[in-house]
């Protein structure tokens, strides 16, 4: 080789090097740059924390969002399924055709309801007051309404037997007396009636009241109540709705989907408070069924879900895992938790975070329109329109792997997504599936706003009765039933209720149950029901 072959050759090696360098310049550069927005987005926090202010955790892309989304799309789908898409978009945009009626003129104050009892207050002049009614003509009056409130009306039911004998028989100690048999309760020989107990128990869980303003709330009308006392009640009536709960349960089982999500929750000791945990299943349109453990493990969900088979929509925690093992029960995951991820990654790395939603954004947009529509029209949209999104966004995903640090909330969303890909999927092959767990985390929220009240339960029996009681009422929530009298009036017919027939009572059946001639002539004959009667029942 001569001694200009060498000095070319050398130089080709520099320029490779430079070129190496350069490239290592410049990823170097866009590191620093991602670890700069890491820095400043870290003590954007701290600086927020210190004052004891949180970022708002509303997830909304600014504004330009949904432009933003049909701009990703277009760069990685064809014009067919972009057609496809637009089409799926004006449908969720169109204006919604509202049906003609006649609007009553404003007239300022609404009317009070009818329903509210009337009293009376004759009001009359100074002269007329002074003469007498009987030298005036009264030619005619105004009326005015001012809501008051009274007092709870708490009422003493006297329950009084009778005891009697023949007459025609000599009194002896043989003597046959008749009385008749006590009044049934929910609580055998307890203090309070259905309609009583069904009122704590609302207060309780689902106004959230703890049981000091609970006593407070009865003293100031004139009861005094012990905390001890409506605990006691509690753990008597969680026994009598046992049955009903658990014929909920297996109805909910036989749906063929669960939704699901767990929160802490501090349990009281000597020492120092330990965790617990609140479980919700949800099975949408039927039932929300609450359970207590004493901690988030697989253990935990083999109890909460002993015996289930069929879709989970659930988080991907790892305690569920082994649930999918054997086929049995089948992971469903959320895009919303997906999306969360991507929302954290905007102010650290705005680029990827906006492709990313604008593919997730798409996909809410087409799930809109689908919103009433019957399962198989749900899978052909979504197999026509939503398949080439997931698998675009997959591909983007797997295309960004390379090029983004560790440990970054962006790297954090990617790594998520590629790990629940078959899960995030699972959507498009069965109508029947949501696209997110949105349902069970709105349902979760009722624990989560009470704990801010009552801050801790006393023991896992207390954490156990929490949930019975709050099953029930998330239910009424679910199915549109009033709590206060649907609760009063299971507590008057659970104690005899057949146990084959104990679904009828739930809460999703309510309405059609309490409709029927022989529920009304049960309930009419119950004489402490008679007293809580109002517009309610």
């Amino acid at each position: 080789m001569t001694g200009v072959e060498q000095i070319v050759q050398r130089l080709d090696e520099l320029e490779k090097k430079f070129a190496a360098a350069d490239r290592e310049r410049v990823a170097a550069a866009r590191e620093r740059d991602e670890y700069r927005a890491l820095y400043l987005e870290t003590m954007e926090r701290c600086r927020k924390l210190e004052l004891g202010i949180l970022a708002s955790r509303s997830e909304h892309l600014p504004d330009g969002g949904a432009q933003l989304s049909l701009d990703v799309l277009s760069m990685v789908l064809g014009d067919r399924q972009r057609a496809e898409l637009d089409a799926a978009l004006a449908a969720a945009n169109a204006e919604q055709v509202i049906p003609e009626h006649t609007r009553r003129k404003p007239t300022g104050r609404k009317p009070l309801p009818e329903h509210l009892p009337r009293v009376e207050i004759l009001v009359l002049p100074p002269e007329v007051e002074r003469k007498g009614l009987d030298a005036f003509e009264r030619i005619g009056e105004d009326v005015s309404e001012v809501i008051e409130r009274r007092p709870a009306s708490l009422v003493v039911a006297r329950v009084v037997r009778p005891k009697f004998v023949a007459k025609d028989r000599q009194r002896d100690a043989e003597t046959e007396v008749f009385v008749a048999e006590p009044l049934e309760l929910p609580i055998p020989r307890g203090l309070a009636g259905p309609g009583m107990l069904a009122d704590t128990i609302v207060k309780r869980w689902q106004d959230h009241m703890p049981l000091n303003r609970l006593e407070d709330m009865y003293a100031r009308d004139g009861v005094e109540l012990a905390r001890s006392t409506m605990c006691g009640w509690h753990a008597a009536l969680a026994e009598v709705a046992k049955p009903l709960i658990a014929a909920m349960r297996e109805d909910a089982f036989k749906q063929p989907y669960l939704c699901t999500d767990a929160t802490g929750v501090l349990v009281q000791q000597k020492e120092r408070c330990r965790t617990g945990h609140f479980w919700v299943l949800v099975a949408p349109g039927r039932h929300v069924l609450f359970e207590f453990t004493r901690n988030h493990s697989s253990d935990a969900v083999d109890d909460v879900l002993s015996g289930y088979q069929g879709y989970l929509v659930a988080d991907a925690h790892t305690v569920y895992d082994h649930l999918y093992r054997n086929g049995d029960v089948i992971e469903v995951n959320c895009w919303a938790h997906a999306r969360r991820y991507f929302f954290k990654a905007l102010d650290s790395d705005p680029e990827r975070a906006k492709v990313a939603l604008g593919f997730i954004g798409a996909l809410f947009r087409i799930e809109r329109t689908l919103a009433e529509s019957p399962r198989r029209k749900k899978e052909k949209i979504r197999d026509k329109r939503s398949r080439p999104i997931v698998d675009a966004f997959f591909s983007w995903c797997d295309a960004e792997v390379p090029t983004v640090l560790d440990d970054t909330p962006i790297s954090s969303g990617i790594r998520y997504a590629r790990n629940q890909r078959v899960g995030l999927s699972q959507f498009l092959d069965d109508g029947r599936l949501p696209i997110h767990n949105n349902m069970s985390e709105l349902a979760l929220r009722r624990e989560a706003v009470g704990r801010k009240n009552w801050l801790f339960i006393g023991s896992d029996d207390a954490g156990a009765v929490n949930a019975l009681f709050t099953s029930l009422l998330a239910s009424c929530r679910l199915c549109d039933v009033e709590p206060w009298s649907y609760l009063r009036d299971i507590f008057c017919l659970l104690p005899r209720w057949p146990e084959h027939r104990l679904l009828e009572l739930a809460p999703v059946s309510w309405n059609e149950t309490r409709a029927r001639p022989d529920l009304k002539a049960l309930l009419e004959a119950n004489p402490f029901r008679k007293l809580t009667l109002d517009a309610r029942a």
